[in-house]
């Protein structure tokens, strides 16, 4: 799935990803903790599992079309007035490349891909893009150890929150698993800003309680919602 599909199913504008940007400021003056906010459109290219379905599917093609190859040569023969040995293999053969090449194309459909890919598979990749993003963008080197990385994956409508050791150590790992939940439903019923606005606040009043402000409070990490477009060759 491509960046700017995924966008446009959001409905993300400018103005929205600015709202994102403020609520995450507005978290931080009250904390020392830090909040990452990321986006991807898929975690991973499976092309594998695609090429994979689409050779099933042309293996299936191939199996219902068997049993009729005496009369799809009779047909042949009487349209043509002659006999090839190699006219029925090389109909077979370009129908399962058609049927290969058409169903490869389909299974790159988001609502298709889902069903193709399995869900061990989808989970894994959610799991290891958020945790290489966790650690690309620093969030586990902040002062004390306070990051959080709110993670989404659209195309495996899947999020995951990640939290640095120093949270972990004071935070149930439920709680992020709540907000986790209540921002997937937010995204699916269309309303992406409210729900990201939303997560990053409730994790916010949880670092708020355990992280309080000092009077010098940097800002470690960029603030907003990052879109990420490299996905994982896997």
């Amino acid at each position: 799935m491509k960046t700017k599909t995924m966008l446009k199913k959001l409905k993300l504008s400018q103005n929205d990803f600015e709202e994102i940007s403020e609520a995450v400021r507005k978290v931080e003056s009250k904390t020392t903790g830090e909040i990452e906010a990321a986006i991807t459109a898929e975690s991973a290219h499976y092309a594998f599992w695609e090429l994979l379905a689409s050779v099933c599917i042309s293996v299936l093609v191939f199996a219902v079309l068997l049993p009729f190859a005496g009369k799809i040569s009779s047909v042949y023969e009487r349209i043509t007035w002659t006999q090839r040995i190699w006219a029925l293999p090389a109909l077979y053969g370009f129908v399962c490349f058609v049927s290969v090449s058409a169903s490869f194309y389909l299974f790159n459909i988001p609502a298709l891909d889902r069903i193709v890919i399995p869900r061990i598979v989808r989970t894994a990749s959610v799991t290891r893009r958020a945790m290489r993003h966790f650690t690309e963008s620093g969030i586990y080197e902040t002062a004390e150890h306070s990051g959080i990385l709110i993670f989404v994956s659209y195309l495996e409508r899947q999020v995951r929150i990640v939290a640095d050791r120093g949270i972990s150590a004071k935070i149930s790992p439920d709680l992020w698993k709540i907000i986790s939940d209540e921002l997937a439903a937010d995204i699916k019923s269309g309303s992406a800003k409210t729900g990201f606005i939303n997560a990053i606040e409730k994790c916010g009043d949880l670092l708020a309680q355990n992280f309080p402000a000092h009077e010098e409070n940097p800002d470690e990490l960029p603030d907003g919602l990052t879109v990420l477009e490299d996905a994982e060759w896997y």
